[in-house]
């Protein structure tokens, strides 16, 4: 399991900034939010709706941008090995044999010659340059840890984001065809009348032309939600699949999450764990190339044994052995040690900005979704209001023009507004959701590591199955 756990100390020639990297953050938001309870577990689940639970649960498992997130962190962990492995003895044996004919002046020679040693090396880490390399190597381990459940989250609010969507485009297809039959039974009416020398051709026309307006808005929602399934499936890792997701046709209200203080954002969002774990990889790469520039100190040794007969080579008596320590000072090489010093600072002056900036855009977002949701909120009720004014306008415009009383433009413009309203509403519904959802991304959460560790179960049953 690729759970890691960080034990760093610190270097002797180098002094660590990374204490210094800290920003005060606000002590709170500055939108008040309603009050609930706090966002813990699987934050989708309290919508109560088992098939966005079902297509959450098959994007986590099947995405290929989580696949692909799941095998960077493999080449992580590989790399850590690669990289500590330099701490370690390396031993090799090495073997030959042959036979060889000269001549000289007794004759022609031939002789055998057999030889078997191993040889051991050993780098002494005086300086902490292997150390700190390899604390680098396991941070940036566990960074990609944290960017893997960055991706997590990411994916579940895109699903969820894209099923509502798909909701509110097949409520608006519904509403389309609801509006269509209630324009072609006017134009029924109208057609009636003017078949009675009642109205003007002018009304007739008016009519069909409002009629045909909404026909062609239906193509446009049609398309759109052909479009947002198709990202629902390629999200779950299949193939577009128009009956995926989108089912149900009443938009639901959002559930309310505490998006507690600021401060919690440190631990609770994977993103900013992970800036700030590159950055002390890159504090540790400071360490490792100042190290670089003093003395490296090698023990090396050997063993081993030269006969005429491979039976006899460990045997015989020309058995030789040899224990080395070699010591190498850098002293011209044209920079180069000094400029990578200048790099990996430079490199970690950068990730600082990049923690900073991370810490920033965490906020930022929550507060964009909390100010959101509130004029959501409020811009549901007035649209509320507004169809409902928009459909007892539309509704007296239509007997005042039967009746005679008026010309047929009150209803057409009534019409049109009554259908705008209602559309606007589902939009403003969908809106109100998608501020919640995006509430939810911003706060991160605990419940990737959860995930986490059912993804890796799975996909270690998964090799051993591919081993056997």
């Amino acid at each position: 399991m690729a759970i890691l756990t960080l034990t760093v100390s610190g270097c002797t020639l180098h002094k660590s900034s990374i204490k210094d990297a800290q920003i005060a953050v606000p002590p709170s938001y500055t939108t008040e939010a309603e009050k609930a309870a706090d966002l813990s577990g699987r934050w989708w689940e309290k919508f109560e709706d088992k098939t966005l639970n079902n297509l959450i649960e098959t994007a986590l498992s099947k995405n290929l941008d989580i696949s692909q997130a799941y095998e960077r962190l493999q080449q992580s962990l590989a790399r850590l090995r690669i990289v500590d492995s330099s701490r370690g003895v390396n031993a090799n044996i090495q073997g030959f044999g042959g036979k060889a004919r000269q001549s000289s002046a007794f004759g022609t020679v031939r002789e055998d010659t057999y030889s078997l040693s191993a040889a051991a090396a050993y780098e002494l880490d005086v300086w902490g340059k292997l150390k700190s390399t390899t604390n680098a190597a396991r941070l940036d381990a566990l960074a990609s840890e944290e960017d893997l459940k960055s991706l997590y989250i990411s994916i579940s609010a895109q699903i969820a984001d894209l099923y509502y969507l798909a909701v509110e485009q097949r409520a608006q297809l519904d509403l389309s065809d609801q509006t269509i039959s209630s324009f072609q039974d006017t134009l029924d009416h109208v057609e009636r009348r003017y078949q009675e020398g009642l109205v003007p051709a002018l009304d007739v026309y008016q009519s069909r032309q409002n009629l045909s307006s909404a026909k062609a808005v239906r193509p446009l929602f049609e398309s759109s939600l052909a479009v947002t399934l198709n990202s629902i499936s390629v999200l779950t890792g299949a193939f577009p699949n128009k009956e995926i997701g989108g089912s149900a046709y009443i938009l639901i209200n959002a559930p309310v999450f505490n998006e507690g203080v600021p401060s919690q954002l440190l631990t609770e969002r994977p993103d900013i764990r992970s800036a700030y774990l590159k950055l002390e990889a890159s504090d540790e790469r400071i360490a490792a190339a100042i190290a670089d520039r003093f003395p490296s100190f090698n023990i090396t040794g050997a063993y081993g044994g030269n006969s005429d007969k491979i039976r006899t080579v460990l045997d015989s008596p020309n058995i030789f052995w040899n224990i080395l320590l070699n010591a190498a000072q850098p002293v011209l090489d044209a920079g180069r040690r000094k400029a990578e010093v200048d790099r990996t600072k430079a490199v970690f002056r950068e990730r600082l900005a990049a923690y900073h900036q991370a810490i920033l855009n965490a906020y930022k977002e929550v507060e964009d979704s909390l100010a959101k949701s509130r004029a959501s909120a409020e811009r549901i009720m007035m649209l509320g209001d507004t169809v409902s004014a928009s459909e007892n306008s539309h509704r007296l415009a239509l007997d005042n023009y039967m009746q005679g009383l008026t010309d047929y433009l009150p209803v057409l413009t009534e019409q049109l507004r009554h259908f705008t309203a209602k559309s606007n509403l589902l939009t403003a519904r969908r809106q109100f959701i998608s501020d919640r959802i995006q509430l939810a991304r911003a706060l991160g959460g605990a419940w990737t590591d959860q995930i986490e560790i059912q993804h890796f179960t799975n996909m270690t049953n998964k090799t051993e199955e591919e081993n056997k």
